[in-house]
């Protein structure tokens, strides 16, 4: 059993190195930095277990960032928008 513990803590370790660095941030400075990127293209996904949380991620100068929120952010409408069914980030 020791082998599938093994394999799967290797998937995550993988999983980690395949997204890069992952910036997570307080909603307002989230949304300071969305407004400073030239044609954004930002992730979407709502949650809805128990408590409903929108959930934000989006690319920029190398890195990616990423929020989450009890309700829906406002942002620029030159924001482009894509709407996923999840958004997961590695523990």
């Amino acid at each position: 059993m020791a082998t599938g513990g093994a394999a799967a803590a290797a998937a995550i370790a993988n999983a980690i190195k395949a997204s890069g660095a992952i910036v997570s941030l307080e909603p307002e400075e989230f949304l300071k930095l969305l407004s400073r990127a030239e044609s954004p293209l930002l992730v979407v996904a709502r949650g809805a277990l128990m408590k409903s949380t929108f959930k934000y991620i989006f690319g920029w100068r190398g890195l990616t960032f990423y929020t989450k929120s009890k309700g829906p952010l406002q942002f620029d409408s030159a924001v482009e928008t894509v709407q996923a069914k999840t958004i997961w980030i590695p523990a």
